[in-house]
């Protein structure tokens, strides 16, 4: 069977992926949430206009040259509006986010001003407008402010409660189950046996899936029996998950049983082995409504893949705008050999030189199976199926891994 090129592979994991269906949240549980429609003010603000310091509103005219003399007449504080207005001569004492008073077109702060009594002499000229928030300077009401398919931080929570959003049309959460395989796999704690190793794939999928927003499902370590794994597979459909992650048994040995339970329960293969390295023994497929990635065994082949296929799927079904990883342009930091017929990602850590050129330095030992090296990195470094040897100092791309 032929490879897959990567970029056919994506296309084929992301092909029908349609955002999941909208729910209304309240605002203090949307932090990091994706909207499902575009946001608009429900009303103006500032409402009107406002002072943005302390000081005393004044008609610009009135106060226009120092030493000018202006008598009080009231005072505002801000949520308690002046009734009157500003007339020839007067001034209003006012503070920061109070409502500029009729009549009024300038604030002369506290500072440039001595008060006697309700005498206030102004020792620097006013200018109309200065110190004054306009009505609608930050938005009017009806001003589409949040996009649909924007993941809210929390400025955008901050900005959602000022348009008076008490709460957010969200997309559901996805929903991915992640099943391993493998009779050799023990957990974390325990002392392996003979030809036993630690299961650690596992967490770093659960983590990179929950920080894309999705929820995940822990369908555990599977043991080498078809039954086992076809359980598995059973409990992640009956759990509703919108994404089935297996890890191992992709192969075609004997003991690698994932690609014959799947059959088995009648999924819709797409490929299996695709032309990257590392991570060419992996699968797509799709079991009813359920999308099916099936990554290799090895710790970093399972990130690699999960990292560029299972996250953007993950976006695709949040209904995110943005669904693809960006490449950024960098130089080598040494030199490296040429490639063959498969797509390398290259873990590498990143240096930033003096003129502010990014250096992909490619980490000194890139078996799939070395963690310590994963965990190090900072970046995949992108090499082109038959790219040929490029020195220290070549342009290059990478794919910032998260921090």
């Amino acid at each position: 069977m032929a490879l897959m090129p990567v970029s056919d592979a994506l296309a084929a994991v992301l092909a029908g992926a349609e955002p999941l269906p909208e729910e209304m949240i309240p605002l203090d549980e949307a932090y990091h949430r994706v909207l499902a429609r575009d946001v608009a003010a429900r009303r103006t603000q500032p409402p009107e206009a406002m002072s943005a310091m302390d000081g005393y509103a004044v008609r610009a005219a009135d106060a226009a040259r120092v030493d000018a003399q202006l008598t009080m007449i009231g005072e505002v504080a801000a949520g308690r509006p002046f009734a009157g207005a500003v007339s020839a001569g007067e001034a209003v004492r006012i503070f920061t986010g109070g409502v500029v008073p009729a009549g009024a077109d300038a604030v002369v702060i506290q500072e440039d001003t001595v008060a006697e009594g309700k005498r206030i002499t102004i020792k620097e000229a006013a200018i109309a407008g200065r110190h004054i928030r306009p009505a609608g300077v930050d938005f009017r009401e009806g001003d589409v402010l949040l996009r649909k398919g924007t993941r809210l931080t929390e400025r955008d929570l901050a900005l959602a409660a000022g348009m008076n959003h008490p709460d957010l049309p969200i997309r559901r959460r996805p929903k991915v189950a992640i099943l391993a395989t493998g009779d050799e796999l023990v957990m974390p704690g325990t002392t392996p046996g003979p030809g036993q190793i630690v299961y650690s794939n596992g967490y770093a999928l659960h983590a990179l899936a929950r920080q894309e927003g999705a929820d995940t499902i822990d369908l555990g370590v599977a043991a080498d029996t078809l039954e086992a794994t076809t359980a598995g597979i059973r409990r992640a459909r009956e759990s509703g998950a919108d994404i089935l992650i297996t890890i191992g048994g992709a192969s075609v040995g004997d003991h690698d049983l994932v690609q014959q339970a799947l059959k088995a329960e009648g999924i819709a293969m797409a490929f299996w082995k695709i032309a990257m390295r590392p991570g060419k023994p992996m699968m797509h497929g799709r079991l009813g409504a359920m999308g099916v990635i099936g990554l290799p065994g090895n710790p970093v082949s399972s990130y690699v893949c999960g990292f560029l296929f299972m996250v953007p799927l993950i976006r695709a079904l949040s209904g995110r705008a943005v669904i693809h990883h960006r490449r950024e342009r960098a130089v080598l930091g040494r030199d490296v050999g040429a490639n063959d017929q498969r797509e390398d990602y290259l873990r590498a850590r990143l240096e930033r030189r003096d003129d502010g050129m990014l250096v992909a330095l490619p980490v000194n030992h890139q078996d799939s199976s070395l963690l310590a090296n994963l965990a190090a990195a900072q970046a995949l470094l992108v090499r082109a199926p038959f790219a040929p040897k490029a020195e220290a100092g070549a342009p290059c791309e990478v794919l910032r891994l998260p921090a």
